[in-house]
């Protein structure tokens, strides 16, 4: 649909869909739980994650630092370094009550912790807020989609999220067994 970023390979017999907020306490929570088997899956080709990225947080407590950041976070996808930016953002997330990340500058910031991010055609993505239509119909999406918040993560597109039961171990093997059928 144009309005997911992929990572992973297209051949991969799963999907994990992934709708987050760079401002979204609970987002961070998942990241910092799941990031390592999903780094592992998508890079052994097991599994492709499709990102979704809305403006939850901005509409809830105010600012613009969900659409800055995902702005950013697309312009990193134009210079072929999401994945490495998407964790940084996550890494280094402001409390949900402090909208740092609507300060282009500390988006700016943050790239130079990715090789090869901080370029003038980044800076200038960035500060001209180029993907701001395209973050908005994410967000437009999301909230078609009828999900009740942020994270929303679907795998094969049933949400596992809300599985109290799902953890790291249960989603590589549900991703395992899928890949030996």
């Amino acid at each position: 649909d144009g309005l997911a970023i992929p990572v992973g390979k297209d051949s991969a017999k799963s999907t994990l869909t992934v709708w987050e907020d760079f401002r979204c306490p609970a987002c961070k929570s998942f990241e910092t739980a799941y990031r390592p088997v999903i780094h592992e899956l998508t890079n052994a080709g097991q599994l492709k994650a499709e990102y979704h990225l809305v403006t939850l947080i901005d509409g809830n407590m105010g600012g613009s630092g969900s659409r800055n950041a995902a702005n950013a976070a697309a312009c990193a996808q134009d210079a072929g370094k999401f994945p490495a930016y998407h964790d940084v953002l996550f890494d280094n997330q402001p409390q949900e009550v402090d909208d740092a990340y609507a300060r282009n500058d500390k988006l700016i910031e943050l790239a130079g912790k990715v090789d090869g991010l901080d370029t003038p055609a980044f800076r200038k993505c960035v500060e001209d807020g180029t993907h701001n239509s395209w973050v908005a119909k994410s967000h437009q999406a999301f909230n078609k989609g009828g999900f009740s918040g942020t994270p929303t993560v679907l795998f094969d597109g049933k949400n596992i999220y809300q599985d109290r039961t799902m953890t790291p171990a249960k989603l590589k093997q549900m991703v395992q067994e899928r890949n030996k059928r």
